[in-house]
C-alpha cells in the first residue's frame, strides 16, 4: 500500500439482501465512517434498492455503486440500464467486467472498453474487474490473460483519464470459495498491472492507479493484503453482506 494511494473498501453485494437489511447495513456503516479522508467506502448494490441506499448514505462519504451497465445510452435493450440512469439514482461508480458477467453471462472482452468509455461519459467511477481461472492459473497464463482483458478494457484511455478508473483483481478460483490467493500470488498479479499501466499510460499513471484485490477477503486476511506494496484495496463479496464482518475489513488498521 502506497502512501500516495488512498485506501479503497468496496463491497459487492451481488443478488443478496432485500430492501430492509440493505438499509439497516447501510445505516450501520455510515455510522462508523469517518470523514472519508483516510480512506475510500463504497458498496455496489442490486440496481433495484440504488435510490434508497443512496438515499440513506447521504451526509456521508459513502460511495454508492452499481454492479453493472450497458454501454449505449439508452435505446432497444430490454432490461439493461445506461449510466444516466444509475446517475439519476444515486449511483456514483459501477463495476465494469466482474468475472460472473464474464464467466456467467457470456460478456464479451470488447465490451469492457465500450462500458468503461460510457461510465465515463456519464460521470461514473469505473471499477474494471480483471482475473483468471483456475486452470488458467494451473496453467501459468496468469499474465497473459491479465494482459489480454487489460489491453481489451483500456484500448481507448487516455492517460489523464486513470485517476477515475479503479482496477480490482479477482482471481475467479478465488472468489466465494474460501480460497484466497497467497501474497505471494496477489503481489505478484498486482505488479503485473501495474507494470503494464506503467508501460502503455505512463509511469505517473501506474503510481497513481489503485488496484484492488478480490476474491474471499474477510476479517482474517485483510491486513496482510492491505500491507502488499501493490495492493490499494479490497472488493468484498460475502463479507460485505453483514456489519459484523465488513466493519471490521474497513477498519482493517485499526
Amino acid at each position: 500500500m502506497s502512501d500516495g494511494r488512498k485506501p479503497y473498501i468496496a463491497g459487492n453485494w451481488k443478488m443478496n439482501l432485500d430492501r430492509s437489511k440493505a438499509l439497516d447495513l447501510i445505516k450501520t456503516i455510515k455510522g462508523r465512517l469517518g470523514d472519508g479522508n483516510d480512506r475510500e467506502v463504497a458498496v455496489f448494490a442490486p440496481s433495484v434498492y440504488l435510490a434508497d441506499v443512496s438515499a440513506v448514505a447521504q451526509g456521508s462519504p459513502l460511495g454508492v455503486g452499481a454492479q453493472n451497465m450497458y454501454y449505449e445510452p439508452g435505446g432497444a435493450f430490454t432490461g439493461e440500464l445506461c449510466g444516466t440512469m444509475l446517475r439519476e439514482v444515486g449511483a456514483d461508480r459501477v463495476l465494469v467486467g466482474h468475472s460472473e458477467r464474464r464467466h456467467v453471462f457470456g460478456e464479451p472482452d470488447e465490451w469492457m472498453s465500450r462500458k468503461i468509455r460510457a461510465a465515463l461519459r456519464d460521470s461514473l467511477l469505473p471499477v474494471l474487474c480483471v482475473g483468471e481461472r483456475l486452470e488458467e492459473r494451473k496453467g501459468n497464463k496468469t499474465d497473459r490473460v491479465l494482459k489480454k482483458q487489460l489491453e481489451s478494457a483500456l484500448i481507448d484511455l487516455q492517460a489523464d483519464e486513470v485517476r477515475r478508473l479503479t482496477i480490482a483483481y479477482e482471481p475467479v478460483w478465488a472468489i466465494g470459495t474460501g480460497e484466497v490467493a497467497t501474497p505471494d500470488q496477489a503481489a505478484a498479479a498486482h505488479a503485473f498491472i501495474r507494470k503494464w499501466i506503467a508501460q502503455k499510460l505512463g509511469a505517473e499513471s501506474g503510481e497513481a492507479i489503485r488496484i484492488l484485490y478480490g476474491g474471499s477477503v474477510s476479517p482474517d486476511n485483510v491486513k496482510a493484503l492491505m500491507a502488499l506494496d501493490d495492493v490499494d484495496g479490497v472488493l468484498v463479496g460475502g463479507a460485505s453482506l453483514k456489519p459484523d464482518l465488513f466493519l471490521p475489513i474497513i477498519e482493517y488498521d485499526s
